[in-house]
């Protein structure tokens, strides 16, 4: 039957296309809009994760102020209290070099600085010059929440969900695209049946009025025919609608403008795949972007939990940095001999009364952890019996092909003896009617079969992540 209605999808023009399922799959992969936000989608969370990746890297920076030129009045105090004002003329330039590295294991950073400062005072004609060759030091945030550990967690997580993602992107797009297929071929079938149909109509009306004139039919069978005729004709003009329509459907989705016209091929079953639900699911569970969400969304609640309590309570920053600072009327007295500088710093915070906010704020947190714990429990059998019921849904699929496969003949055969029979006599109009609406339902049938059996599988592969045909992991570079 597969052969047979190719053979009626032919008869094109010669600037025709002739696509299979996988062709017309692949340019909507290649072309449609959706794959094109997917690709975008897809930079933007690499580069989202490249942000992240730099937190850990070393930093250097330059800042500087060149020039700070200054000509105003100043007020200054006189040793006697009182406010004079003095004008000033100057001119502050300075120059730093900052190096930080920050440490995800405790949340501190390692910090390292140059510095020089020019001061030009243009009323006295002096220059002077004040550095830091060099200073390092160490900042430890302490009992705070340590945002780089959580980062570190959370972020690969993001990255890779984000990868999976974009496969399911992919896929889902070779779901809607097989929808669009099935919509033309569909529109296709129906309009060469109607031809079909038209064509045969009008043969067997010719040889009625023949016998209609020799007074073996009656006037009745005559007008049957006729009403079948027109109906022929509205279903040709119909069909020829529906196939402008789900044609530029295809064309707007997959971006196929290559030719005039678009002949689809009727794909046939891939009787050897054999898929297990627990197949399935342990792909699922391995490549889906859902599973890798599920251990997100739990340390997401975790994090939230630690940022509450370390905004909490007692908290405290360790500062400590050592280095050397000199001034001199040149560059060169900067460095030479200059004199050490220190500086140890503990600065705190003890909440004394906040009427409870801390606590409320840590036990919304934990309530929070708790409901996400039970939302991803829900969400886990969610997608479990989704996997189960699509699993049993294509191998129901597959079976009921190859029965409406049978239908189909067996309708196509009854049609053609209803046919010669009743062009012997030996048939009523009505039987023939009968027959002739059969074969029809029976062709439409077994597309609509083959629609849902390939629906099936394309959303078997979008929900597993795994190619069941070449029997390894789908990938897209």
């Amino acid at each position: 039957m597969i052969a047979l209605l190719c053979l009626l999808l032919y008869g094109r023009p010669a600037d025709t296309a002739r696509l299979t399922l996988p062709q017309v799959v692949d340019l909507a992969k290649r072309n449609s809009i959706d794959a094109r936000q997917a690709i975008t989608t897809r930079k933007t969370k690499y580069w989202q994760y490249r942000t992240y990746r730099s937190n850990y890297q070393p930093q250097l920076s330059m800042t500087g102020t060149v020039p700070a030129y200054t000509k105003s009045y100043t007020e200054v105090v006189q040793p006697n209290g009182t406010i004079l004002f003095q004008p000033v003329y100057y001119d502050n330039s300075t120059l730093t070099f900052n190096f930080s590295q920050s440490i995800a294991a405790t949340g501190g950073s390692i910090y390292g600085t140059t510095q020089l400062q020019r001061f030009d005072d243009f009323d006295r004609k002096n220059i002077l010059y004040e550095g830091v060759p060099y200073g390092i030091g160490y900042s430890q945030p302490l009992f705070q929440y340590n945002q780089l550990r959580w980062d570190k967690r959370i972020e690969p997580l993001k990255f890779n969900e984000s990868k999976q993602a974009y496969i399911e992107a992919q896929e889902k797009i070779a779901v809607t695209a097989e929808g669009y297929f099935f919509d033309l071929l569909l529109a296709q079938v129906n309009l060469r049946v109607a031809e079909t149909n038209r064509r045969n109509t009008e043969k067997i009306l010719s040889v009625a009025q023949i016998k209609y004139g020799l007074g073996k039919v009656s006037r009745n069978e005559i007008l049957q025919l006729q009403l079948e005729q027109v109906n022929t004709e509205k279903a040709v003009g119909i069909a020829r609608r529906d196939v402008e329509v789900a044609t530029l459907a295809l064309r707007t989705y997959t971006g196929e403008d290559s030719a005039d016209a678009i002949v689809l091929t009727v794909p046939d079953v891939i009787s050897q795949v054999t898929i297990s639900t627990e197949k399935v699911l342990e792909e699922a569970y391995a490549n889906r972007s859902d599973a890798i969400a599920f251990i997100r969304r739990i340390n997401e609640a975790k994090r939230d939990v630690a940022l509450a309590k370390g905004q909490n309570g007692f908290t405290a920053t360790l500062t400590a940095n050592l280095g050397y600072s000199n001034t001199g009327p040149t560059i060169p007295d900067v460095y030479r001999s200059p004199q050490d500088q220190q500086l140890v710093q503990l600065q705190f915070n003890i909440p004394i009364l906040d009427w409870g906010r801390a606590r409320a704020r840590t036990r919304t947190a934990e309530a929070n952890e708790q409901l996400m714990e039970y939302t991803v429990e829900q969400d886990k059998l969610v997608f479990k019996q989704q996997i189960v019921t699509q699993v049993t849904l294509f191998n129901m699929m597959k079976d009921q092909v190859g029965l409406t496969e049978r239908a189909d003949s067996i309708a196509s055969d009854k049609y053609e003896i209803a046919r010669q029979r009743y062009l012997l006599g030996d048939l009523s109009i009505t039987d023939l009617s009968i027959a002739f609406q059969e074969n029809d339902q029976a062709q439409r049938d077994y597309v609509s079969a083959l629609r849902d059996f390939w629906g099936a599988y394309y959303q078997l592969r979008y929900l597993s992540l795994y190619d069941f045909e070449r029997n390894e992991k789908i990938k897209y570079n």
